[in-house]
């Protein structure tokens, strides 16, 4: 995977290269472990609602999402009936798709589900982490990626391909995909190592 220079002329992953604002979520959030139930649960949406999709878009929406979705609470979410979703439907500062409006609220109720089950979401999600370090080399999907997304499908849930699953693990520090030399990869590697993964 090649490199760009970043704004403090140190190598960043070259996906940043392509949209400014992508160095800060670069720096701050790709790829740094995440165990709270509401980041994980927002990412997987923002993932399913990507699909065919850049996620410069995405980014730039960031917020609206949050405050049409009700700052993606989960339980908040799985009351949402059908006046929100033409709510929904109306609103231009996200992504006025019915099939990802209506996939993400059936995904909240089944996100509750399991947590029920498992214990919490995170818990849920960090079985699916890879035993090996990824070496930062490009692709689509993982056999872990494909397993997670298989499981909740199985389950229920919609807008969860293995490739929108991947990317997510790839966000929320299941995998280090940063590049070969870029400057946050072993501090992404660090936190990993000291990361308590979350066991209910």
């Amino acid at each position: 995977m090649s490199l760009v220079e970043g704004p403090d002329g140190r190598p960043r992953c070259a996906w940043c290269g392509d949209y400014g604002p992508f160095f800060g979520y670069h720096d701050f959030e790709w790829g740094w472990p995440v165990d709270d139930d509401r980041r994980l649960f927002e990412k997987l949406c923002l993932e399913s609602f990507q699909s065919g999709l850049s996620w410069r878009t995405i980014l730039d929406k960031r917020d609206n999402f949050r405050e049409a979705f009700d700052d993606f609470e989960a339980e908040k979410m799985a009351g949402y009936g059908a006046d929100d979703v033409a709510r929904l439907l109306g609103d231009a500062g996200i992504v006025r798709h019915r099939g990802k409006i209506e996939s993400v609220i059936n995904n909240a109720r089944r996100c509750l589900e399991l947590r029920g089950e498992a214990g919490s979401f995170a818990a849920y999600v960090w079985r699916f982490e890879p035993e090996e370090e990824a070496d930062g080399s490009f692709r689509a999907t993982s056999p872990e990626s494909e397993a997670m997304a298989k499981d909740l499908k199985k389950r229920g849930w919609r807008f969860v391909g293995p490739t929108t699953v991947y990317a997510f693990m790839q966000s929320m520090g299941l995998v280090n995909d940063h590049a070969p030399g870029c400057a946050v990869r072993d501090a992404v590697s660090a936190a990993r190592a000291d990361f308590v993964r979350p066991t209910a």
